[in-house]
């Protein structure tokens, strides 16, 4: 059985079908923002986005939203999770762990993503040049149009980008996957915030996520092609302790 598991794993990975998955989702993300761009354009949207919207309010105060006090301050924390100054912090601090660790290559990648990142988001939001929602009170401060929205996208690019490179320091497949999964969760969060803070539309926050994803799998796609032509540092291998270490001395005598 466990012999099976390896064979397809090693299939698997021979058939670079994590490559194969990541220009899909390139294509159908593409796909995904230009049809969610032309659904907002025409405005067939945007009643299914205003009754979201008002269902994350209380009838009587529509400047209060659903929930007790404390969910209030758990939407402004999430929220700020996307934010410009916490993502632009968090990127600068994993540079300088690059810088240290001496990986030049993988400090350019992340930065080219993060702030490339959020110059497309800037371009993307004055080609669509949508109005935020104004049928709610707005819970946090913002001065951008509303699609796509840019909390959305950079948590997207900025922690999936990070969550990949921190992967590839680990060997463990489990570990891998719990990493990614995490990346994928915050960015959720800071999705479904925007829209509970009344900034940002349900579509604003899909759009943010499709084009997020989209870029995050390039730069992903790049990264790799770089790998292979030996322009970006590989993935660090586990050092061997305890039982596997006397394994491999043992092999070696």
């Amino acid at each position: 059985m466990m012999q099976s598991l390896l064979s397809i794993i090693h299939w698997i990975r021979r058939r670079e079908i994590v490559v194969l998955l990541a220009v899909l989702v390139v294509v159908l993300g593409t796909w995904a923002f230009i049809d969610l761009a032309d659904e907002v354009k025409e405005k067939n949207t945007q009643n299914m986005d205003e009754r979201i919207i008002l269902a994350l309010r209380r009838p009587e105060n529509r400047a209060i939203p659903i929930g007790p006090p404390w969910l209030h301050e758990v939407g402004r924390d999430m929220t700020a999770l996307g934010g410009v100054a916490v993502l632009s912090g968090l990127t600068l601090v994993v540079a300088g762990f690059l810088v240290m660790r001496k990986q030049y290559h993988a400090l350019w990648l992340v930065l080219i993503a993060t702030f490339g990142g959020l110059g497309l988001s800037t371009v993307l939001k004055g080609i669509i040049a949508r109005d935020r929602p104004m049928i709610v009170p707005h819970l946090s401060y913002v001065t951008t149009s509303s699609f796509p929205s840019g909390h959305s996208m950079l948590a997207a690019v900025a922690y999936l980008t990070l969550g990949s490179l921190l992967a590839r320091l680990v060997v463990e497949w489990r570990v891998k996957i719990y990493i990614l999964v995490v990346a994928l969760l915050i960015t959720f969060l800071v999705g479904v915030s925007r829209v509970y803070m009344g900034v940002h539309y349900p579509t604003d926050v899909l759009a943010g996520w499709a084009a997020g994803l989209v870029w995050a799998s390039i730069c992903w796609l790049v990264a790799r092609v770089l790998q292979h032509r030996g322009a970006v540092e590989p993935p660090t291998e586990a050092t061997p302790t305890g039982e596997d270490a006397a394994a491999a001395t043992g092999r070696k005598s």
